[in-house]
């Protein structure tokens, strides 16, 4: 196994200016292309539908709001296959905050797409309703469960590590994993893709995916503490630590990030949106994750300790 002498502690200018120009870049996408609710947390009708050839999204606009009356959002897929192999698009129409709208404004918007591409071979592939103050509740239940995930990692952490540090180790590694969240978060903004339940899907499999690797660092910190004594420089025991599981970090990391990576190729292969919308912020989640573990919790966690000790040799 190589074994590397990077200077982690020495280098957190160099990572903590990395984050703040990707959190920056982050905003600025949010800003000029804003959140997406799905309408499983906002509400709504959305309609899909499978075609062949070529269809125009301003027309299509126009057809639902000649049918219904309401605007909708609608987006085209081009390119794709189905189960079999064929060339295949996908066209999908959002009536965003909506109670319903009728089966007969379903049947006159098909009509009217279909008189306008009387080629394309329209044809509904599914049909999803989802009532504002349901989806609404569904939201705000999500975010109580991402909460309260992150309050027991707290107390795990506290617990398990409490000879090197408890309680503000935990907190550490809570602040590696928003940065998680939010890049992840911003990889969604930045694709256009609507805010849905695979989003919590990704943050919670992003946080304990994460931690492990946190983890692994903490134990040996604490392994490593007790071999060099109390006597060593907590930058120095940081930086051995992180060191010494680097290879590990990576390649767990690296093997996941290349299964996942399978798993979005065949998602555009075959047209499947569920799937790809959770594999690709999970492949960011990923890459993110290993970074903060290795590069901001390590470093974070010495400024920490170094604040401690000058703050007891003050009072002493």
């Amino acid at each position: 196994m190589k074994k590397f002498n990077i200077r982690f502690y020495e280098n957190r200018k160099i990572y903590f200016t990395i984050t703040i120009a990707l959190l920056v870049l982050g905003v600025i996408f949010n800003v000029i292309f804003g959140t997406t609710l799905d309408i499983q947390f906002k509400g709504g009708v959305m309609l899909e539908y499978a075609y062949s050839g070529t269809i125009d999204t301003s027309a299509v606009e126009s057809a639902v709001e000649s049918a219904t009356g309401q605007n909708a959002d609608v987006r085209v897929y081009e390119n794709l296959a189905d189960a079999n192999g064929n060339p295949e698009n996908s066209l999908s129409i959002t009536f965003a905050g909506t109670d319903s709208i009728t089966v007969e404004q379903q049947e006159e918007i098909a009509n009217q797409i279909a008189q306008a591409y009387p080629d394309a071979n329209l044809r509904i592939e599914e049909t999803s309703s989802v009532d504002r103050t349901v989806g609404t509740t569904f939201f705000a239940k999500c975010l109580v469960a991402v909460a309260i995930t992150f309050v027991l990692l707290v107390i795990y952490i506290a617990f398990r590590f409490r000879k090197i540090g408890g309680a503000s180790a935990g907190i550490i590694s809570i602040i590696a994993l928003l940065h998680d969240v939010v890049l992840v978060y911003f990889t969604f903004v930045v694709f256009r893709m609507p805010i849905n339940d695979n989003f919590i899907a990704v943050i919670l499999t992003i946080l304990g995916y994460s931690l492990n690797n946190t983890i692994i660092i903490y134990d040996r910190i604490r392994e490593n503490r007790r071999v060099l004594g109390p006597k060593a420089k907590t930058s120095e025991l940081v930086n051995l630590s992180i060191n010494q599981t680097l290879t590990r970090s990576i390649y767990t990391s690296l093997c996941t990030f290349v299964a996942i990576a399978c798993v979005y190729v065949v998602g555009v292969v075959y047209g499947l949106s569920s799937v790809t919308t959770f594999a690709l912020p999970m492949m960011v989640g990923i890459l993110v994750g290993c970074y903060s573990s290795v590069c901001i919790t390590g470093p974070l966690y010495v400024m920490w300790r170094n604040y401690k000790d000058k703050k007891k040799a003050r009072a002493v």
